[in-house]
């Protein structure tokens, strides 16, 4: 038990001492960065863009610095960067107990609010506790035996109330004779002339009785209590007798575990450095590792990209070397099929067209301004050409409404010559 206290005072102080302040830090800081917030304005899409582009930065800047430190591994500071880790890994050992530790209190003290809130609903229903477990099982053997028990009392009792019944009948009778005894036996005295003889005897015989009672009585009390004290002698000396094998032999267990309890305290000790020191060592080798990994695929990148451009320079370089066989070659066939004669050919049909180009638009420029009175002139003919249309559609129309008589009745059966001819001057 003083272990087990000495266990939870040392847990307690080092919540109080060392995790308690930090959760109140914690919490001071979140609120000032709340508070912050709270102060600020309202930030829009584009800010937190930017915060988070300069979180990614100085994240990448980070990485980049641990990667140098690792690379680099100064000797001078490899002792004192093993006992860092070693003591980070122990304090961290030692929040992760300390919140598991709370969690499993506030747990248990929630667990037993539900508990003692579920007792008192019990027990306000039914009127009583509710047993569970070993003492339910205690509770019904209990009343079997009592119930076995009160089976048996009843036998008897029953038993008794008919004796007492017989014995009840019989008293009345013995009375009702003793009675009968006494008025004889008093009327014998007052004829002997010894009237309450018989009453001062049964007297006398009850006070002895009750002296010899109390005698008796006292007797039995002291050897009452010299039996109790001789059987609490006895039974001291038997438990003795019983516990002396037994200390004899826990004496030696008890000298061994006292010699071997430092011992054992230096072997853990020792082992929680070397865990400690093989958990540190644990954690540079995979930061080694990772540093490692991340160079294998760099590497891996960087050669798959040298040679497929080796793959690229190997088919250039291919291409070079037909084209200087086939440039080089005396057969013309072969000349033509080579770069330089497509290309060449290319170019040739390039100028040729551009040469073209360049005689068609110097002909357009030089023909522009008799083109464009020529297109003008056009115009205006059109529309002289519409607009005798237009009058020819108003005469033929004039001609259907007033009558073909009416308007050629000057003239008789045939109309004059210039007036059936259709005349165009241009």
């Amino acid at each position: 038990m003083i272990q087990k206290l000495e266990e939870e005072t040392r847990t307690n102080s080092f919540l109080v001492k060392e995790q308690l302040p930090k959760d109140i830090s914690q919490r001071r800081k979140m609120i000032q960065n709340l508070q912050k917030v709270v102060s600020v304005p309202a930030m829009g899409h584009s800010d937190l863009e930017e915060l988070n582009a300069k979180i990614k930065e100085l994240n990448a800047e980070v990485n980049q610095l641990i990667e140098k430190r690792m690379r680099s591994g100064e000797p001078a500071d490899d002792k004192h960067s093993l006992f860092k880790q070693q003591a980070g890994i122990i304090a961290h050992k030692k929040e992760a107990a300390a919140q598991a530790l709370r969690a499993a209190r506030d747990e248990y003290s929630q667990v037993t609010l539900e508990v003692e809130h579920k007792r008192q609903v019990v027990s306000s229903a039914e009127g009583g506790e509710v047993l569970k477990g070993e003492d339910f099982k205690r509770y019904v053997n209990k009343l079997r035996s009592k119930s076995t028990v009160y089976k048996k009392k009843r036998a008897e009792l029953a038993e008794l109330r008919a004796e007492s019944g017989v014995l009840t009948r019989t008293d009345d009778i013995l009375k009702q004779r003793n009675e009968h005894i006494n008025r004889q036996l008093s009327v014998l005295e007052r004829k002997r002339g010894v009237a309450g003889y018989r009453e001062t005897q049964d007297n006398l015989e009850k006070v002895s009785s009750k002296k010899s009672e109390l005698d008796e009585m006292k007797g039995k009390t002291l050897d009452d209590m010299s039996e109790m004290v001789r059987r609490l002698h006895a039974e001291i000396a038997e438990r003795r007798n019983t516990l002396a094998p037994i200390l004899r032999e826990i004496r030696p267990l008890r000298e061994k575990v006292q010699e071997l309890t430092p011992e054992y305290e230096n072997k853990k000790q020792v082992y929680e450095r070397q865990q400690a020191g093989f958990d540190s060592n644990m954690s540079k080798l995979e930061q080694e590792v990772k540093g490692y990994r991340e160079e294998c695929k760099a590497e891996e990148s960087r050669y798959h990209y040298l040679n497929c451009m080796m793959k690229v320079l190997l088919v250039q370089q291919q291409r070079v070397t037909t084209e200087m066989k086939a440039y080089v070659s005396s057969d013309n066939l072969e000349k033509k099929k080579t770069f330089r004669e497509i290309y060449s050919k290319r170019i040739q049909e390039q100028e040729n067209m551009s040469r073209g180009l360049r005689e068609r638009q110097k002909m357009v420029r030089e023909n522009h301004e008799p083109n464009m009175k020529q297109y003008f002139y056009t115009a205006l003919n059109v529309s002289l050409m519409d607009c005798k249309k237009h009058c020819l559609e108003q005469i033929s129309s004039l001609g259907a409404t007033a009558g073909a008589a009416g308007i050629m009745g000057g003239y008789g059966d045939s109309a004059p010559a210039h007036l059936e001819e259709d005349r165009l001057v241009l």
